[in-house]
């Protein structure tokens, strides 16, 4: 595969630090910035389409990142000394070894499997990205089948959901929809294939305790903005809302922590109905 030198700031180098800093320039272009072991095996491992890997050609490469070179024939090589590539990195002690760029996978609800065993999250309206991929990194520990943000929200694809992630984005379909219209009309064709498909909010004023509620059915689990919780929309749709039983000084819990317990009591019934 050709390769294209970098040696300084140039065109081509702004054009890979927009990816980590413009989200409109990031979805203009259809690519995001990965960076780390973890993450940037699974995008390899799940099949994402890597179009270039970045690197100081300098630099004795490990033997996981001539892996990773092999593994992607096809992606540009891009090539830059390692003042500019620690630019583009988020680790603090220096340079990472290997950065990829990672083609976006389209925002389509059919991207996500749904069947009698069915588990996906709904983040609505979410603006902290850390939030989204710690709510994804939970999904994928817990058997979810995918992730969907609505409304004005937060970014999927910005490095600090993608860190947050820790490569879990790749594996756990993540899809934006623009309302909650688009996903329930999606929820009503399954239901209407035959799969009985609950929608549950999470409130701290719920109608069950979260423990007390059957959620080994097909369960699409929805998580309220940080700030405001759920639309009004979500709260009508809702065909039950749980709440996370508390003690103390706290009122409520992080959305994120939130959604993680949820999914885990998922996961927890649906272990021991096996």
């Amino acid at each position: 595969m050709p390769g294209t030198r970098v040696a300084t700031r140039n065109a081509r180098f702004q054009l890979l630090e927009t990816l980590l800093h413009n989200r409109t320039k990031r979805h203009r272009a259809g690519e995001f910035l990965v960076q780390g072991v973890r993450p940037i095996s699974l995008a390899v491992e799940f099949g994402w389409e890597i179009r270039a890997l970045v690197y100081d050609d300098t630099r004795s490469l490990s033997s996981w990142a001539r892996r990773m070179l092999a593994a992607a024939p096809h992606a540009e090589r891009i090539w830059m000394p390692a003042d500019l590539l620690a630019q583009l990195s988020e680790k603090s002690e220096g340079p990472a070894e290997l950065l990829a760029v990672v083609a976006m996978r389209p925002d389509d609800l059919r991207r996500i499997p749904v069947d009698g065993g069915f588990l996906g999250v709904v983040f609505d309206r979410p603006t902290l990205p850390g939030n989204i991929g710690t709510i994804v990194r939970a999904a994928d520990a817990f058997g979810a089948r995918g992730v969907i943000t609505t409304g004005h929200a937060a970014d999927a694809y910005d490095p600090k959901s993608v860190r947050a992630s820790t490569g879990s984005l790749f594996a756990v379909p993540v899809v934006r929809a623009p309302s909650s219209r688009e996903v329930l009309a999606w929820v009503d064709r399954w239901r209407a294939a035959g799969v009985p498909v609950r929608i549950v909010a999470t409130d701290e004023r719920g109608d069950a305790e979260l423990s007390e509620f059957d959620l080994r059915q097909p369960v699409l689990l929805l998580i309220g903005n940080e700030t405001t919780g759920l639309s009004q929309q979500w709260r009508e749709a809702a065909d039950a809302t749980v709440s996370i039983p508390m003690t103390g000084a706290a009122s409520s819990l992080n959305a994120a922590s939130a959604a993680s317990i949820v999914l885990y009591e998922t996961h927890r019934q649906r272990r021991g109905a096996r």
